[in-house]
């Protein structure tokens, strides 16, 4: 009997979907007030207005969004926050995104995309002048109590000067996906591990046929 194998793949699929998914619940009114007033105590360290930020909060629906960044990073070598040498920013907003990319993942949150800016605005009207982003990235996030959990960890206190040193502009916005043609890992993870399991089950029954 090659049941176990199935049983297998369910205990990993839950296992996955207590990790990826939102099991809370949209925030309550409690959990907003205590995290904006986190967030006003270490306003100086971000010019993102708290008020903004409530208004998130306050229509959370407890599912799933895509933070979508526009940055614009220093042009040539910068100083070092902690060094002084002079080095790019790309390599100065690592000692930022890398801690932070690794919090996120422990959250289930991961990069949805990322790109460069290969040109200016080809079809633009009504908008303010091309502003000199060079990157475009998008995170997913399992909620927006994650994201506050992240923006008022204590551990980015002091990364948050490379971020700071790395990037000349940016503005950020959140959104859900309405369409996408790549498959998400809610997606993708059942469907994979269907095929492990088939295919484990096939093999196993080929090779108790040649006994």
């Amino acid at each position: 009997m090659n049941w176990y194998i199935w049983i297998i793949a369910g205990l990993i699929y839950l296992i996955f979907s207590a990790w990826y998914f939102n099991w809370k619940g949209p925030l309550t009114a409690d959990e907003i007030e205590l995290y904006i007033a986190d967030m006003s105590k270490h306003s100086s360290q971000s010019p993102t207005d708290p008020e903004i930020v409530k208004q998130f909060l306050e229509v959370d629906d407890g599912k799933e969004f895509v933070m979508l960044n526009l940055v614009r990073l220093h042009k040539g070598d910068v100083a070092h926050p902690e060094t002084g040498e002079m080095t790019t920013a790309s390599e100065i907003l690592q000692g930022y995104f890398g801690p932070f990319s690794k919090a996120l993942f422990h959250k289930a949150g991961h990069p949805v995309f990322m790109g460069r800016k290969k040109g200016g605005y080809i079809d633009s009207w009504n908008s303010a002048a091309d502003e000199g982003f060079q990157v475009v990235g998008a995170m997913r996030y399992r909620s927006r109590r994650d994201l506050m959990a992240l923006v008022t960890d204590p551990r980015f206190s002091d990364s948050h000067k490379f971020k700071l040193a790395a990037i000349d502009g940016t503005t950020s916005f959140p959104m859900q996906l309405r369409m996408s043609t790549y498959l998400r890992p809610k997606i993708w993870v059942p469907l994979l591990l269907l095929l492990l399991a088939s295919l484990g089950q096939n093999a196993l029954f080929l090779f108790e046929l040649r006994k």
